[in-house]
């Protein structure tokens, strides 16, 4: 009997142990994926800036952007640089950055609107850049934070300006989870490089991808830790439901060749927008590869999609 009782205990030990071993397992891979601190801030900038040619960032730099901040609904101190227009313009594009990286990744994209003849306006993210935040918000509580850019774009530009929202990975997630939301008829088209349809299965492609680890019970365990934490699930982070929601026009990107966001998504994105929408999948591009694979076609691509919805 007491041999037995030995084994019991001694297997409730190791499986003690095993579960112990699985939630910290699940809580350092919620860290690693989503906690950014000052010294990640900063090289998410480096990283940006170096990513670009030296024009492009001396071309930013000519331009004098002015800083502009807004306080989110969490309290987070959030910045963005605007670069206003050479010539008076009721349009105003705001472009969104991806995942490790600012708003300088954003540059050559700025140069081509800004050509175009619009202000633009570059946010850094929540966690990324110079703005305040631990937690990465791939694009969910992000998107609140640019329902605050838009208002003050209208609030600097008028009733009658005209917003046009773009981003890129991340970025593209952003806007897209953005156009969901209940916003003012300023914004006019959307613009979404390279996106994810859903934060819980892009976290379920990368944990499986990235650090060859298996799904279950990682994530789930990682989605209860965020609703603890941060007061929202990864699961609540449904793109294309939000796509759902809004008859903005949309322009979807991919390249057939994108490691980082499984090129179904596309089709998914596609099938879930309920208003105007256009997509283009580059046969060989990688990810948010398109426009370097040909400039001219993907900025001509992007300016034959607004000339539809902008006056």
């Amino acid at each position: 009997m007491k041999t037995w009782q030995k084994i019991v205990t001694g297997s409730t030990a190791v499986a003690a142990v095993s579960a112990l071993s699985i939630l910290g397992g699940a809580a350092v891979v919620y860290q690693a994926a989503t906690k950014s601190f000052s010294r990640n801030r900063a090289k998410t900038k480096q990283r940006a800036i170096a990513e670009n040619t030296a024009d492009d960032n001396a071309w930013y730099l000519r331009h004098n952007p002015i800083e502009w901040t807004q306080t989110s609904l969490d309290g987070l101190i959030l910045r963005a640089s605007l670069l206003p227009a050479a010539q008076p313009t009721k349009r105003i594009a705001i472009l969104a950055h991806g995942l490790g990286h600012a708003r300088e990744q954003m540059i050559p994209y700025a140069r081509v609107f800004y050509d175009w003849g619009y202000h633009v306006l570059l946010p850094d993210a929540r966690a990324h850049g110079d703005s305040e935040g631990h937690t990465i918000g791939y694009g969910w509580p992000d998107r609140l934070d640019y329902v605050g850019w838009i208002n003050q774009v209208i609030a600097e530009y008028g009733d009658d300006c005209e917003i046009v929202l773009m981003g890129i990975s991340m970025g593209a997630a952003t806007v897209m989870a953005t156009a969901g939301e209940d916003l003012p008829h300023n914004v006019k088209a959307v613009v979404a490089d390279s996106g994810y349809a859903s934060v819980l299965a892009e976290a379920q492609f990368r944990i499986r991808h990235k650090y060859h680890l298996p799904i279950y019970p990682i994530v789930p365990i990682a989605d209860q830790y965020s609703r603890l934490a941060e007061g929202y699930r990864l699961s609540d982070g449904d793109i294309a439901g939000q796509l759902r929601r809004t008859n903005l026009p949309l322009l979807l990107i991919q390249g057939a060749n994108d490691q980082t966001v499984p090129v179904e998504n596309l089709d998914v994105l596609y099938r879930a927008a309920a208003g105007p929408k256009e997509k283009y999948r580059d046969p060989e591009a990688a990810h948010i590869a398109t426009r370097a694979a040909d400039p001219a076609k993907y900025d001509q691509l992007v300016a034959d999609f607004l000339k539809k919805y902008l006056h």
